[in-house]
């Protein structure tokens, strides 16, 4: 039974993402447009160097941008907001945790995109219950 499984590869995490992404609530989503989502195995060394990560395994996910609360029409144009998943990083959690892979996806992905609004911890809980 367990030698036919296998990790999920990028674009089926990524396929996952985008589809908890629909189940979250509307006016949630509505107010995302623009907010590209995308998965990459690890951060990159950057990444990994400016948050003073001890390892590639300590982020599962990461808000590239500049969130609603600090955008300003005055603001020249720039890169679009991303939210980025690190597959092996959330792989590696699951192995060592008795949650379910989307229910993870799901949590990383609200957290991240919860950066983009600026919304507190009891806001992003609240979004996340209402996806269930």
């Amino acid at each position: 039974m367990w030698t036919d499984l296998k990790a999920p590869s990028l674009a089926d995490m990524e396929t996952m993402a985008h589809e908890l992404f629909e189940r979250l609530p509307a006016r949630f989503r509505d107010l995302c447009e623009g907010v590209i989502i995308r998965v990459d195995d690890f951060p990159t060394d950057e990444v990994l160097d400016e948050l003073e990560c001890e390892s590639e395994f300590d982020l599962l996910g990461l808000f590239q941008g500049v969130g609603l609360p600090h955008q300003s029409h005055a603001d020249i144009a720039r890169l679009p907001n991303m939210v980025w998943l690190y597959r092996r990083p959330i792989l590696d959690y699951w192995a060592e945790h008795e949650e379910r892979l989307g229910d993870i996806v799901r949590h990383v992905l609200v957290h991240e995109i919860g950066h983009h609004f600026g919304l507190s911890d009891d806001d992003m809980a609240e979004i996340e219950a209402a996806a269930d």
